[in-house]
């Protein structure tokens, strides 16, 4: 789904027009974003957590060569989905934690 039909999608399920919906998707990817880029969370019941994870520098091999390189600490960005979210996509209950 693009941005647009996300959009779209909002502003007819909300009852609000286009354009406010346009405006709130972009005041949430840019409080994810500053949110996120400090080093926290951001906790959806039901959908999921984005998280910054720190990566610690490790030895890898480069995949022609064989050769070891050292690959570099780093901060990756995670999704976790919650329980809701998997159950719409997976079809399951979304009651059991280990689903």
């Amino acid at each position: 789904m693009k941005e647009s039909e996300l959009v779209a999608n909002i502003a007819e399920l909300a009852g609000v027009s286009q354009a406010d919906a346009g405006r709130a998707v972009d005041a949430f990817v840019a409080i994810a974003a500053e949110t996120l880029a400090r080093g926290g969370d951001i906790r959806l019941t039901g959908f999921g957590c984005f998280e910054v994870v720190a990566q610690p520098a490790r030895i890898g091999r480069h995949p022609r060569t064989g050769e070891e390189i050292a690959i570099a600490a780093s901060r990756v960005l995670k999704f976790r989905p919650g329980a809701l979210l998997k159950a719409a996509v997976t079809g399951a209950s979304g009651t059991d934690p280990d689903d």
